[in-house]
């Protein structure tokens, strides 16, 4: 399946598309990295907060003032390990750490969003906010049908300047509007929830370079995650389970988001629990429905 997917719980997604074998498209970092050495440098963290005029460098150079936020330059599979507020000068040297950078401490909406790129023009985008609970976990995301037109036209003006001549996919992190960072590839958590054909159309921009797309019927859509605590060894549940799930009103897609032959540690998970399943739908109470059925069989 030339769309590379390390998740084997989101082949589902692409699997029923067939895509030219010499087609290759990114749904992480590390192959998004690779196949796109003229527009790798937006994985530079430090480089897109100066190029949007943040006052912003490396760990070694001391803010002027704070508070200011400190996070690793690049994360590939770090998931952020280290990122802080640094109040004073004290806490700066303190956690005065080699590859970690300083930038403002930003507030206001935090954002992802994916846009399809031509030629450094964006042809389509979608929104997603979620909502956190507590230890690096997110109750659930809302994957937004409207536009957002105030937050689009700046991140299409530093698109136009900064990826001339990129075409594929774009996510953008920010917070109040602010780049916090980008990555060449699409979440991959939610495909479906974008609708019919937008997968088609995904293959379309990588083998053609166009952008093809039927968006009049958009939805609100929601990908509920569903945390067991840690130090528990966990187990698929049967396929009837997942499947009935499924079937349930409003879900589009159950994810089982964990390796039942590898042991829980050897997982990239947040402090605060074990994700062991997501739930795709387009409707929050009935995606609530299905989560609590799925969580009954874990005992959770």
């Amino acid at each position: 399946m030339p769309i590379v997917e390390p998740a084997p719980w989101r082949h589902q997604y692409f699997s029923h598309v067939a895509c030219p074998a010499d087609v290759c498209i990114p749904t992480d970092d590390p192959e998004a990295w690779s196949w796109n050495p003229r527009h790798r440098w937006v994985f530079d963290k430090l480089q897109v907060a100066l190029s949007q005029g943040l006052e912003a460098a490396p760990h070694g150079l001391e803010p002027a003032s704070y508070p200011v936020f400190s996070k690793p330059i690049y994360n590939f599979g770090g998931m952020g390990f280290g990122s802080r507020v640094l109040a004073s000068r004290a806490e700066y040297l303190a956690h005065n750490t080699p590859g970690h950078f300083w930038m403002p401490l930003l507030e206001g909406a935090h954002v992802s969003t994916d846009a399809a790129i031509v030629d450094g023009r964006v042809a389509w985008t979608r929104h997603a906010t979620g909502l956190p609970t507590v230890d690096g976990m997110f109750d659930y995301w809302s994957i937004h049908a409207a536009s957002n037109p105030k937050l689009e036209r700046p991140l299409e003006t530093w698109i136009s300047r900064r990826l001339a001549g990129y075409s594929g996919m774009l996510n953008l992190e920010t917070i109040g509007g602010v780049i916090i960072e980008a990555h060449l590839r699409f979440a991959d958590q939610w495909p479906d929830l974008y609708g019919p054909g937008w997968v088609e159309a995904l293959i379309g921009l990588y083998r053609d370079q166009t952008w093809h797309f039927d968006d009049t019927a958009r939805r609100d859509g929601y990908s509920l995650a569903l945390f067991g605590p840690h130090g528990r060894r966990y187990s698929y549940p049967p396929n009837e389970i997942v499947e009935s799930v499924a079937r349930m009103r409003d879900v589009s897609s159950v994810q089982i988001t964990f390796h039942e032959d590898r042991a829980p540690e050897a997982h990239s998970m947040p402090p605060g629990g074990f994700r062991v399943a997501l739930v795709n739908a387009f409707s929050l109470a009935h995606g609530l429905a299905a989560r609590d059925k799925l969580a009954s069989w874990f005992a959770i």
